[in-house]
């Protein structure tokens, strides 16, 4: 990862606040108005341990997330403070739309709920998650990883109460510095948090 490390280490360290502004728009020009390889996120379709079910309709909001992440840019840190772009790569959709899309696909895939969608497909919710993603992004460090945190609550629709609340994080190991081995990575840390949400809500409602 030493590439993506001298990338960023060219950038300048003159404050946490410049090196945020000059970091995000300086590696977004290194595309040059090149065309981008898009990748996608798989939602799991197996899930270790799985016994809880519900007849719950469940809402999946848009997660929320900081502007760094709310963004079709694969994000890459070197240290708590510096963050960049992986140059000329792109998901499929905005990190936050394509969480959304692939959760409700993983409680889908679960085969254990009756109904769950995103707002505005008429559904007659039971229960909201509120998700807040906190990472998703491969750190370049002395050891590399993919991860991915996310914070979730459980609302109940009918009385406004909050059912439970839980922050997860995995990390996946990178297995080189190619592209591929980032987007595995990052595709395997998300499947580990994804299994972890469903059989937590699915046990809290």
């Amino acid at each position: 990862m030493a590439f993506f490390r001298d990338q960023l280490m060219n950038i300048g360290r003159a404050s946490l606040v410049g090196a945020m502004i000059a970091i995000v728009p300086g590696c977004a020009a290194l595309t040059g108005g090149e065309e981008r390889a898009t990748f996608d996120v798989v939602a799991p379709v197996s899930f270790s341990d799985l016994q809880a079910g519900t007849n719950a309709q469940l809402l999946i909001k848009q997660p929320s997330t900081i502007n760094v992440l709310d963004s079709e840019r694969i994000a890459i840190r070197s240290s708590g403070f510096e963050v960049a772009y992986l140059p000329k790569v792109q998901w499929t959709d905005s990190v936050p739309k394509l969480v959304q899309a692939r959760m409700i696909q993983a409680f889908e895939n679960s085969g254990r709920t009756h109904a769950v969608g995103r707002p505005g497909e008429g559904l007659l919710i039971d229960y909201q998650l509120a998700f807040d993603i906190r990472a998703f992004e491969a750190v370049v460090s002395d050891d590399d990883s993919a991860v991915v945190e996310f914070g979730v609550k459980i609302i109940d629709e009918r009385n406004g109460r909050l059912v439970g609340r839980k922050v997860f994080q995995s990390r996946a190991p990178l297995n080189g510095n190619a592209t591929d081995d980032i987007v595995s990575g990052l595709n395997r840390a998300f499947n580990t948090t994804a299994d972890e949400v469903v059989r937590w809500v699915l046990a809290k409602i």
